[in-house]
């Protein structure tokens, strides 16, 4: 069976706002998560009226059931525009990147979250910028628009810029990027996000990942500032190569699991079943 382009998120605390959604939430309000009973006096809602509960109180009070209502949650994404993400064999990295903002429209639109999109490199990219919305057909036309955007600059320095605007807020928040090059600022920018929740989707291409096969003179381009190197492909620098995307992966892994974040890695083409999964083991 073919991978699907659709998902489902959920956050897993309870989010704070009195606006109806999907998600489990703290206000009192209608729903089916009893809480606790309160009196009529304090709480005049006749159709909540617990008969029960009311017979059985010493003092004869009429009890009404409190329940929390489900809430929504503002979504966000942050889109790595740099030129590292213009590569990618068969599909660039920028495409599959569009695919999930794409997807996310339409997991946004089902939960009833707006949703506001933003793409940076060495600085926020104002033309790439979606302001908060629930409808999935505006969305789309903006993963149109990241498929047409040029991938110049190799530097990730607009990160904390898109990011200002979220500082202190509850949110759930998608980081899509390579993550190459992006140490010195990544824990500045998790700061920002330190009430959010964060799911970072890591984008790598089966051409970073996996050498050539055969020996022979290979010429590399870095990514990022377009330099030229020339290296022999033999059996030995296939097994170093290998090693160095084990352990980037690892040391990843280790500074978002050092925040209690869980990465997700995007395969080529983009799954939904597997982020749906991704979320339901506790993203």
């Amino acid at each position: 069976m073919s991978p699907t382009h659709d998902f489902h998120y959920r956050v897993g605390a309870r989010v704070g706002g009195f606006r109806p959604g999907a998600h489990a939430g703290l206000a009192f309000g209608a729903g089916d998560d009893f809480v606790t009973h309160a009196t009529l006096f304090a709480r005049p809602d006749p159709r909540r009226i617990d008969l029960r509960a009311s017979l059985r109180d010493p003092r004869g009070e009429w009890l009404v059931r409190l329940a929390r209502q489900r809430s929504h949650i503002p979504v966000f994404a942050l889109i790595d525009v740099s030129a590292s993400m213009g590569f990618g064999t068969p599909t660039r990295k920028l495409d599959l990147a569009a695919d999930f903002v794409a997807a996310l429209g339409r997991a946004a639109a089902a939960a009833g979250d707006p949703l506001s999109l933003s793409a940076f490199d060495h600085a926020e990219r104002p033309e790439l910028r979606l302001a908060p919305s629930r409808q999935p057909g505006l969305v789309a036309q903006y993963a149109e628009q990241l498929r047409a955007a040029e991938c110049r600059s190799g530097a990730h320095g607009g990160l904390i810029d898109a990011l200002a605007p979220l500082a202190g807020r509850q949110a759930q928040v998608f980081l899509v990027s390579d993550f190459h090059r992006h140490d010195d600022g990544l824990d500045a920018a998790l700061d920002l996000l330190g009430r959010a929740r964060v799911t970072p989707i890591v984008i790598w291409s089966p051409g970073e990942t996996e050498p050539p096969a055969g020996d022979g003179l290979l010429r590399l381009r870095d990514l990022e500032n377009g330099r030229l190197r020339e290296l022999w492909l033999r059996p030995e620098l296939r097994r170093r190569w290998r090693s160095a995307v084990a352990e980037r992966r690892r040391a990843l892994d280790l500074h978002f699991q050092a925040r209690g974040i869980r990465a997700f890695y995007m395969s080529d083409p983009f799954d939904g079943d597997a982020l749906t999964r991704h979320f339901l083991e506790g993203a």
